[in-house]
């Protein structure tokens, strides 16, 4: 078994070789070629997929679940017709694309209920299972700990100006890069209790700042904050901020939900 770390083998060329059960992680496949590949039962994760060109594939049982933009299969571009149908299964999907102060209000009313009865459906589990990880996914508690990162990072870093916001129960997404004074403890296990106390307190801070939205500030940048952390110290548009964590409390709420209902079908 060889192990190829901080190696430079690009322009190498693979042929006839054997990399069945490989992993390969944080690695640069820019300008890279496949062909006659055979990768049945292999899983890509935060994997960024720009530009790509597929000819003579073959899909089967394949399950993506990700961003779509401009995403052609067979000459027909599904990118808008997966969100058609996403929209019609979940009516309030839409709200999620506010477009002024009002919508931003209106949606994030749409995510405290949402996730109100997500919080109630979790608490009829055994508390032990909320620590448990369904498909390799993050588990319960872990989820909620990310929404906290998201907020930390996106209203109280971007938007507040808070330099170093994180607590140390945040979490950032699996392939982050170690970033000094970002906290990333995985195996850390505190009650649903001690998680929500902490998610009350930061939904509450998203409240203050979409409930002071106006026209203006809605349209406005953000002053870079002079820190090292993350997002990178920049300029951002507070609406770009604000999309973004309303898109993340709607994509997790639909993983925590998906995982809740494996969780309860393991149990009865």
């Amino acid at each position: 078994m060889a192990d190829f770390i901080d190696e430079d083998l690009s322009g190498s060329r693979f042929e006839r070789v054997n990399l069945a059960g490989s992993r390969f992680e944080r690695i640069n496949l820019s300008g890279a070629q496949f062909r006659a590949i055979h990768a049945v039962d292999t899983r890509f994760r935060g994997v960024e997929m720009e530009g790509v060109v597929m000819r003579g594939v073959a899909l089967k049982d394949v399950d993506i679940y990700g961003e779509f933009e401009n995403l052609t299969i067979n000459g027909v571009d599904v990118g808008g017709l997966v969100n058609t149908e996403l929209d019609r299964r979940y009516p309030e999907r839409a709200k999620m694309r506010p477009t002024d102060p009002a919508g931003f209000r209106e949606a994030w009313d749409v995510v405290e209920r949402l996730w109100g009865g997500t919080v109630e459906r979790a608490r009829r589990l055994d508390p032990e299972l909320l620590h448990e990880s369904v498909g390799g996914e993050w588990s319960f508690i872990q989820t909620l700990r990310h929404l906290v990162f998201a907020t930390d990072s996106w209203i109280r870093r971007v938007i507040l100006g808070d330099p170093s916001p994180w607590d140390p129960l945040d979490l950032p997404w699996d392939e982050m890069r170690d970033t000094p004074g970002v906290p990333r403890d995985r195996e850390v296990r505190p009650s649903l209790d001690v998680v929500l106390e902490l998610r009350r307190d930061r939904m509450s801070t998203v409240r203050e700042v979409i409930d002071g939205l106006t026209d203006e500030s809605l349209n406005d940048d953000t002053e870079p904050v002079e820190a090292p952390g993350w997002p990178k110290s920049r300029s951002y548009p507070m609406r770009e901020c604000l999309l973004i964590i309303l898109n993340e409390e709607w994509e997790h709420r639909l993983y925590a939900e998906r995982d809740l209902g494996a969780l309860e079908a393991r149990v009865s």
